[in-house]
């Protein structure tokens, strides 16, 4: 039961981790010194998908869920496994990908905007 809950709670996190990359930037408007955090975290999830690297989220959620008796995720891994097909079509990936990395530039480039305009005030 452990290493399910383990597996659940990776699962979130995971999500969660997701979500902060797409609009992660736009909270950096907010509480601008969290810029470097999602520009970080927005490098290494694009570079997950981009480049191939291995996710470690997805990597302990395998290691619970097979000490849990559970089936890991497929080879495609995080995304494709829970997002492609669920909350969007697979048809649509490379549009999302792009839909994606627009979301993330415009908030950057707001950021820098909103910056230069409080700076000016």
């Amino acid at each position: 039961m452990g290493y399910r809950l383990l597996a659940d709670a990776t699962v979130v996190v995971h999500l969660t981790f997701v979500a902060y990359v797409v609009v992660g930037g736009y909270l950096a408007w907010r509480w601008r010194r969290t810029i470097w955090l999602h520009l970080i975290a927005a490098a290494w999830g694009f570079s997950t998908v981009l480049i191939g690297i291995d996710c470690p989220l997805t990597g302990l959620e395998n290691w619970s869920r097979h000490k849990a008796g559970e089936q890991r995720l497929p080879p495609s891994g995080f995304i494709d496994h829970y997002l492609t097909g669920v909350i969007y079509p697979e048809s649509m990936l490379v549009e999302v990908r792009i839909l994606v990395f627009v979301v993330v530039v415009v908030s950057w480039v707001g950021f820098v905007y909103r910056r230069k305009r409080v700076a000016g005030s």
